[in-house]
């Protein structure tokens, strides 16, 4: 006899049929839309316009419907979009290269000049700056890598600092140039000695992948434990003063915040929205949107306040990743794809539409054994992120039948800290 867990998989396959993909292959639970408000919100958190929240470029895995003009910023001609981009001051010139890939040439080899290094620091003190060499923009992210022929060796170096980059001298009429002087805005600091199998989330025949919070992905040749690649996952929230407002050895600090008083009993507890996205160079396999989520005082337990976003067992909420999932690499000679690996970015804001918790950052699905449902059902999968603020645990299943991975719970754990800290509570 199956199972509770086992019956509630065997229910969950026999709905399947009855669940649709939202149209452009959006993976989102059923009756959830792309929300103008995330757009709006994401655009305000940049300090750009509204003209610059739509969805522009890039062939978006989410698309508004237009209901005042069939116009497209993609329609707008180069000299057009310079000529606006003039009137604009320098933060938000540099935020509209968050947009998409054309508008961040545009900005930065015309305006702006904003773009990112790596210092890599050798134990004796020498230093090499490498500037990136691609970048893909997401929805909510920038991805940015680097590669050559050129690394300093390995075992030679102690750490290696994230910064972004803008020139000290902007003459719009002018490109910037990478000679001049530049200012650096230390993003963060990482110590390449942490490079160690608790740190390794993938590999395939010719390289192994590194995770280092926060967000960074370093990729090592195999054969010669060298590196092979580096690449920064970068929310956009506070992205722009993170890349020119910190010095070349103080990062940024973000202004301090100052609660709202609420008389809500449970005040801190309800009205969250998340958006989380799961992607590798520019192709989505999960982007959803989930509004009012709440949680009880009864869900705090061992320091965290428990946000159940997908339940297992509300299989109407499951729902598919499109595609294959994996993180592709690549260098100036080979590339390859890391099965069972990818970008995870989540925003969550709070009920007053502000961002509570952002973060991109490498994640790996890792095997749970087989499940204990019927055979047909696969296996089962986890995906776990944790930093200071918080932890998301998704559970997945592999449907054999339909050749998918399908999301079965997906919870949040907030730190109770966090929440007295923003809202002023105490629990």
């Amino acid at each position: 006899m199956a199972t509770g867990r086992g019956r509630l998989l065997q229910q969950h396959w026999l709905g399947l049929q009855a669940l649709r993909r939202p149209p452009g292959g959006v993976g989102a639970a059923p009756g959830t839309a792309w929300p103008a408000e995330f757009r709006k919100g994401l655009g305000a958190w940049c300090a750009g316009n509204t003209a610059l929240r739509q969805c522009a470029g890039r062939g978006k895995c989410c698309e508004l419907p237009s209901t005042r003009s069939p116009v497209s910023l993609e329609s707008i001609p180069s000299e057009i979009l310079l000529k606006i981009f003039s009137y604009l001051d320098a933060v938000t010139l540099l935020c509209t290269g968050c947009v998409n890939r054309h508008f961040y040439h545009l900005a930065n080899d015309k305006i702006s000049g904003l773009g990112w290094v790596i210092i890599l620091k050798e134990k004796n003190g020498r230093e090499y700056i490498m500037e990136h060499i691609d970048l893909s923009i997401n929805d909510s992210s920038v991805t940015i890598m680097w590669y050559g022929k050129t690394w300093p060796q390995l075992a030679t170096l102690s750490t290696l600092d994230l910064c972004g980059v803008t020139p000290l001298f902007m003459d719009r009429s002018k490109t910037p140039s990478k000679n001049g002087p530049r200012w650096h805005s230390l993003i963060a600091k990482y110590n390449l000695s942490n490079l160690t199998e608790s740190t390794m989330i993938g590999w395939d025949r010719l390289i192994r992948i590194f995770c280092l919070h926060p967000g960074l992905l370093v990729g090592l040749w195999k054969g010669e434990e060298e590196l092979a690649f580096v690449m920064a996952n970068l929310h956009f929230h506070h992205l722009v003063e993170k890349s020119t407002l910190g010095s070349a050895t103080v990062p940024y600090e973000l202004p301090p915040h100052t609660p709202l008083l609420d008389d809500s009993p449970e005040y801190g507890l309800h009205g969250y929205q998340l958006h989380v996205d799961m992607h590798s160079s520019g192709i989505f396999c999960l982007c959803g949107t989930f509004r009012n989520l709440f949680t009880k005082k009864g869900s705090i337990e061992n320091g965290y306040v428990k946000l159940v976003v997908i339940s297992f067992k509300n299989n109407t909420e499951h729902l598919p990743l499109i595609g294959k999932v994996g993180l592709s690499w690549r260098t100036d000679i080979f590339d390859g794809c890391i099965k069972s690996c990818s970008i995870m970015d989540v925003t969550l804001l709070d009920e007053y539409g502000k961002p509570f918790w952002c973060f991109s950052s490498p994640v790996c699905m890792r095997s749970s054994g087989p499940s204990d449902g019927p055979n047909f059902l696969g296996q089962t999968y986890y995906v776990d992120y944790v930093d200071s603020e918080g932890r998301v645990h998704v559970e997945l299943v592999w449907i054999k039948e339909t050749e998918e991975y399908f999301i079965v719970s997906l919870v949040l754990y907030l730190r109770v800290a966090k929440i007295n800290h923003w809202f002023g509570t105490t629990y």
